[in-house]
């Protein structure tokens, strides 16, 4: 079953002279239980590419598909429904709201779709013992370490039922110990019935997916098996 679908994307941004091609008809499909490593140089398209699959931002052109749902077609309603049920987003600046403490952070989307606030925390901690975190549920971010910041943004990407998970270089502040932990769960999430999309400059993190897309200013230029990267294309 495919849970995501771009269609010929194309995403500029600006006008003119100072326009900035950021993507240029890229056309990806991902199944569930599937796993995608997103590989390429800085300013290649890979953090557009996750903003419009996760409904984040619009393409200039082409059409993005989510579980069936065309996200173009939906109002902000709607649009702010699929992502808060079906897609989990683990960003770069991770996003966790400072007044929330870790196990708030990670019930919200659950409690913003309706989830009883018990329920939600039950969710949450069972969520933050998978990635070690279950005896820092009190803390406010501030309190954690970077490294900690990050468990809790992943913990909150895979709560629920999400469909799609989308992580924008998820152990880039981690040791490698806790980025093996990182990943395993993601594998994990994806194994379980979810599409996953795992943007990283890391081979070692590639290997964890099923397939490797490689992008050049805007454009797939390859696709191939983890730890396969074509001479030159990550340069």
């Amino acid at each position: 079953m495919t849970i995501l679908e771009l269609r010929d994307v194309h995403r500029t941004h600006g006008h003119g002279d100072t326009a900035v091609h950021a993507l240029r008809g890229v056309t990806l499909t991902v199944k569930a239980a599937e796993l995608v490593a997103v590989m390429g140089p800085s300013g290649s398209g890979k953090s557009t590419l996750l903003n419009l699959a996760g409904g984040l931002d619009s393409p200039t052109s082409g059409e993005v598909a989510v579980a069936g749902v065309v996200l173009g077609d939906c109002s902000k309603r709607e649009l702010a429904a699929v992502r808060r049920r079906r897609v989990g987003y683990v960003f770069q600046d991770l996003n966790l709201v400072a007044g929330l403490t870790a196990a708030e952070n990670v019930a919200l989307p659950l409690e913003l779709d309706g989830t009883g606030a018990r329920h939600a925390r039950k969710l949450a901690i069972a969520a933050l013992s998978e990635v070690e975190l279950a005896d820092h549920a009190n803390r406010f971010p501030d309190e954690l370490s970077g490294g900690q910041q990050q468990r809790v943004a992943i913990a909150r990407a895979l709560i629920g039922d999400r469909r799609l998970v989308l992580a924008d270089e998820p152990t880039g502040a981690l040791d490698s110990q806790t980025g093996e932990t990182v990943l395993k769960l993601l594998r994990s999430k994806v194994d379980a019935g979810a599409a996953g999309i795992v943007v990283t400059h890391d081979a070692r993190h590639a290997a964890w997916a099923d397939r490797v897309v490689f992008l050049r200013d805007g454009v797939v230029v390859d696709t191939a098996g983890p730890l396969s990267a074509p001479e030159g294309l990550l340069a």
